[in-house]
């Protein structure tokens, strides 16, 4: 009996040890972190178009998926990948210059939200319209104008008709970055200038018809880009991740491409 129990106890050690070891080459968990409240990108439910492309990449890899959650303001970066909190930080503009970045997995714009019914087709930031129309623009931090679509149009002279909604907004509601789409919806303002995840989630579920159309121009001038691809941030000691990220990332881009779309994401031709 007890060599029977010995044998068994042996067998099982076994097993554990070449689970771990299993384990241990594959990086033992994938660990990400990610904003608890950020909607369509991922939240505490793990129902963001980000979550599910992670949790894709981890079942390839065989390996489970850990969250840190941060809430995506300034100074993300320093205290997530920074001090080694974790392994990837998805949902990057590719080649930013403190992190390494996979792949892109997809390309999309900044864009103009209009109410269908409005008829203010064909917009551009050099549209006259735009000096008489009530625009909602997205801003972070405490700066008013900071995003690409705002630097643009305060270099129009198109400041005292625009009005300002937080990207991360009130954190103790659900989904603060809709704000500026539900502005759009109930008739606050006439047109925002939302980057095209938010903008296409969000109005998918507006109460209203509305129309997203791509910010034109795609840029203006070098600085102020109105078009970004889309990366994961990886840690710099990770060379062996990254590489890995980035064949997955190529090998299951078809899946990644429908559940964009699923997510209604505006995507553009990657360059």
């Amino acid at each position: 009996m007890m060599a029977r129990r010995a044998a068994s106890l042996l067998v099982l050690t076994v097993l554990l040890l070449s689970a771990v070891s299993a384990l241990g080459a594959q990086g033992k968990v994938l660990t990400v972190c990610a904003d608890p409240n950020n909607l369509p990108f991922s939240n505490l439910a793990r129902q963001g178009f980000e979550n599910k492309i992670v949790e894709m990449l981890a079942r390839e890899m065989r390996i489970p998926v850990q969250y840190v959650w941060w809430a995506q303001r300034r100074g993300y970066a320093r205290n997530t990948l920074g001090r080694e909190r974790c392994d990837i930080w998805p949902g990057v503009a590719s080649g930013i210059d403190n992190v390494r970045t996979t792949r892109p997995y997809y390309r999309s714009s900044y864009v103009f939200v209009t109410r269908a019914r409005a008829g203010l087709d064909g917009l551009s930031l050099d549209d006259e319209r735009l000096r008489s129309l009530m625009v909602g623009i997205q801003m972070i931090g405490n700066e008013a104008m900071n995003t690409p679509p705002a630097h643009a149009l305060a270099r129009r002279g198109i400041t005292v008709n625009v009005r300002g909604y937080m990207l991360y907004g009130d954190y103790a509601r659900p989904n603060p970055p809709a704000a500026i789409v539900d502005a759009v919806a109930h008739g606050d303002i006439d047109v925002g200038l939302v980057w095209g995840p938010l903008a296409g989630y969000f109005s998918l579920r507006s109460p209203v018809p509305l129309s997203l159309q791509p910010v034109q121009p795609t840029s203006d001038g070098p600085q102020w880009p109105m078009q970004y691809a889309i990366a994961m941030g990886v840690r710099r000691d990770e060379p062996q991740l990254l590489a890995k990220l980035n064949a997955l990332l190529a090998r299951e881009q078809p899946v990644i491409d429908a559940l964009l779309e699923a997510y209604q994401v505006p995507q553009v031709a990657m360059r």
